[in-house]
């Protein structure tokens, strides 16, 4: 039996840090930067980033990540770039991955910058990638966990309100699915078996959702970083992170990534369908507290049925194509302590 941990080498979330990052260059003794960022970001805050290579020997090339994060995207973007020792992602869940991917094949360190807490992305050495045209295709295993995750929540406390939200979606099922993992003697994404203490963390993920969102919700409206917001967007981006790592996935990421393949399915974000996949999760496993979880997710409006999800049209045979199509492309939809078919999937979706 072997235990794997990954996180990053550092994480830090507080105020006024992305106007800061030469600090971080230096701290790991790099001077040339190639910056990924959206369009909002660098529409929105290039003098924030700038701001930290003016009156220094830093150099830096910013570029703003277009389209989705797939092979021709990380092909034309790591053919023109020469002279770069570190890569800085400043942005969203696709931005990031993209950051990490270009990382990862360049050879360099990163620094990861997430602008909003709508995932965990940020945390793990994993990068979704997708087709040209949006359908999930894999995760790609990186070498290392990112170098540095910094957190600037004045940033994240000036996104919508539904990043926020999509978030809680997507750190709810960690601890279902950690504990189907834990319960079934899975492997973890590390390939290694799960350590004790992330089931731990996994739970308290969970426990401050449930106990901290409400007013954390009111808190983020009217603008104020309490610490209820602040324990939300941890929980969110760090705790989700190291705990789905290190504690591996099961059936609610394998729907979700299934769903892919339905037209309308992109009109969601990431963890708004993770909400309604980890619903079908707890149906399948007859857990006590499923409706006690669909009256939260409804009072703080997140998804808890196909029309939520602009799915309301799909027909039984969609359905049944794309838990399908779970079944044969993700393992870890068997990731669970008892035996898995359709037809539980089936079943546990129309309820």
């Amino acid at each position: 039996m072997e235990r794997i941990i990954f996180s990053p080498s550092t994480y830090i979330q507080g105020k006024n840090k992305l106007n800061n990052l030469q600090k971080y260059l230096y701290d790991l003794g790099k001077s040339n930067a190639i910056i990924l960022t959206d369009e909002f970001i660098y529409n929105n805050y290039k003098d924030y980033i700038t701001s930290s290579f003016k009156n220094n020997d830093l150099e830096y090339i910013l570029k703003i990540f277009y389209g989705e994060c797939c092979i021709d995207n990380i092909n034309n973007y790591i053919s023109n770039l020469s002279n770069v020792d570190i890569v800085i992602g400043i942005g969203g869940g696709k931005v990031l991955d993209f950051s990490k991917l270009v990382s990862y094949y360049l050879d360099l360190p990163i620094i990861v910058v997430p602008t909003v807490a709508s995932t965990d992305a940020p945390c793990s050495r994993i990068s979704a990638i997708y087709t040209n045209d949006g359908k999930f295709l894999e995760y790609i295993n990186l070498k290392n966990s990112p170098n540095i995750v910094i957190v600037d929540v004045d940033i994240i406390m000036k996104a919508p309100l539904r990043f926020l939200l999509a978030g809680i979606g997507d750190a709810l099922s960690t601890y279902y699915e950690v504990e189907a993992c834990y319960n079934s003697n899975s492997k973890s994404i590390t390939g290694g078996n799960i350590p004790k203490h992330i089931l731990v963390l996994s739970k308290l993920c969970r426990d401050t959702i449930l106990n901290n969102t409400k007013k954390a919700i009111k808190d983020f409206n009217n603008k104020i970083c309490s610490k209820e917001v602040q324990d939300i967007i941890e929980a969110n981006i760090y705790l989700s992170g190291i705990c789905f790592e290190n504690g591996g996935l099961s059936i609610a990421h394998s729907l979700h990534n299934g769903l892919s393949i339905l037209k309308g399915n992109n009109k969601s974000l990431h963890g708004e369908k993770i909400a309604f996949t980890t619903l079908v999760q707890l149906a399948i496993e007859e857990k006590t507290e499923l409706f006690e979880m669909v009256k939260f997710l409804k009072e703080i409006g997140l998804p808890t049925t196909l029309k939520d999800l602009n799915l309301e049209n799909i027909t039984d045979d969609e359905i049944i194509n794309f838990i399908e199509f779970s079944i044969k492309n993700y393992e870890t939809i068997k990731n669970v302590p008892f035996e898995i078919d359709i037809m539980n999937i089936f079943n546990a979706i129309k309820k």
